[in-house]
């Protein structure tokens, strides 16, 4: 689970990279900063935490990827709800933070107490 985790990391830091050179909406920053760049402050610090063996690291992976999963969550309703326009990148950027929340929580939850 931790290397799927790594290669999911290292793509949602790539596709946020990406995201870095395009964005153009109002929705793009969040109090000035690029929402993409948060993106790959997110991916970097859950790239961190993974790099981690033991419960530290495995709770920061899993509390990082929750938020990023909840942050995706949101920008999706915005793409959806007020934009009415589907960027692929973010949707794929997405996919990866679920996929990591998914098994950053599973990784926490299945470590020997």
């Amino acid at each position: 689970m931790r290397r799927l985790s790594i290669l999911l990391a290292v793509a949602g830091l790539g596709i946020a990279g990406y995201l870095t050179t395009v964005q153009k909406s109002h929705y793009a920053q969040l109090l000035g900063v690029p929402v993409a760049l948060l993106g790959l402050l997110g991916y970097v610090a859950i790239l961190a935490a993974l790099a981690r063996d033991g419960e530290r690291g495995r709770t920061a992976a899993a509390f990082l990827s929750l938020a990023g999963f909840g942050f995706s969550a949101w920008l999706t309703y915005v793409e959806v709800a007020r934009l009415d326009a589907i960027c692929i990148w973010c949707v794929a950027s997405a996919i990866c933070m679920t996929l990591l929340a998914g098994l950053s929580t599973m990784r926490l939850l299945a470590a020997p107490a």
